[in-house]
């Protein structure tokens, strides 16, 4: 598959190169790497998110070369490719989708499970462990060497889609890819510092909000937190502070499937999913438009926390009935 992707290079000498809402390290890094790509390839690139970089993400793009929409989108050239990194759902980009209507093509490259409603080229490789490891191979395959700070960011993509390289989708050809940026002289431990040893005050007392309100159900498999706007408001803390807080109720033996229901300051609520393998949690996801891996899945809800907290309970819970 990667010769779809050069050749709808070869095809396009204008890219703008995005990512998923609220942008991780994974869409991050993988821009990043894209964009040095198309840097050497002598095309004009521009990197453009709906939102801008979490602040604790920021460390990855230390030159500021990611944009938001809102700053660029009057001088962004009509007729520029948009290649969508990192989500196989067009309509997951936020309000760059208004460029689509403008944009000569577009392709996608991801690793999630793939979307069957996605209509566009692409090159999606659920085996993946990320969509970084997909670009570093891109990358590879076009001999550009990365420059050590596009490596680092490639390398911290990687790391936080495998928990460091410990879920299960990472492979030899993980490790190959972070090799690979390894010999460019990065420092996995300032890595791991910044995702694990550089946390806020605010961000503990958000913690400690959403585990009060833990419920263990289903005999002891199903996990149920919840994260309101308003403790938001009471911690100080962002909704990016809460990346990682889905995991914790997966350290118990006994824990199938942990479920993060959490609202932003405009009251959007969002439901995460995690499983340790039994349950397809990205199957159920999509059935309410959302999407992700076998393990890692989440969507947008239109409904109240307790109308989606009930529907949702009531698709795991019947999961695990026929698996468990």
């Amino acid at each position: 598959m990667i010769e779809a992707v050069f050749e709808f290079l070869k095809r396009h000498d204008s890219l703008i190169i995005t990512t998923h809402e609220n942008p991780d390290p994974d869409g991050i890094g993988a821009e990043l790497v894209f964009y040095q790509i198309m840097e050497t390839m002598g095309k004009q690139a521009y990197i453009v998110n709906s939102c801008p970089t979490p602040e604790q993400y920021r460390f990855m793009d230390t030159e500021n070369i990611l944009q938001t929409w809102e700053e660029v989108k009057e001088s962004l050239p009509k007729g520029s490719a948009l290649v969508i990194l990192d989500t196989s759902d067009e309509y997951n980009i936020g309000k760059i989708k208004d460029y689509i209507p403008h944009s000569a093509e577009i392709f996608l490259i991801d690793h999630h499970e793939h979307n069957e409603f996605c209509t566009f080229d692409n090159w999606i490789d659920s085996k993946a462990s990320s969509t970084c490891e997909l670009t570093v191979e891109l990358a590879t395959a076009a001999g550009v060497h990365l420059t050590p700070k596009n490596s680092m960011a490639a390398f911290a993509g990687i790391a936080f889609d495998t928990g460091f390289f410990a879920y299960s989708k990472t492979t030899a050809r993980t490790f190959k890819a972070a090799m690979t940026l390894s010999e460019s002289g990065i420092n996995p431990y300032e890595i791991y510092r910044e995702f694990y040893e550089n946390t806020s005050i605010a961000a503990l007392l958000l913690e400690k909000a959403v585990l009060s309100s833990m419920e263990i159900l289903n005999e002891g498999k199903i996990v149920v937190q919840t994260l309101k706007k308003e403790d938001l408001e009471k911690s100080g803390a962002v909704l990016e502070d809460s990346d990682g807080f889905i995991n914790v109720p997966l350290k118990c033996r006994d824990i199938k499937v942990s479920i993060l229901l959490k609202e932003n300051r405009e009251g959007t609520l969002r439901c995460s999913l995690r499983s340790k393998g039994e349950i397809n949690v990205a199957k159920i996801a999509q059935s309410f438009g959302g999407g992700g891996h076998i393990t890692a899945s989440g969507f947008k809800s239109q409904v109240s926390i307790e109308e989606t907290k009930r529907l949702i309970l009531d698709r795991v819970c019947k999961e695990l009935a026929q698996k468990c």
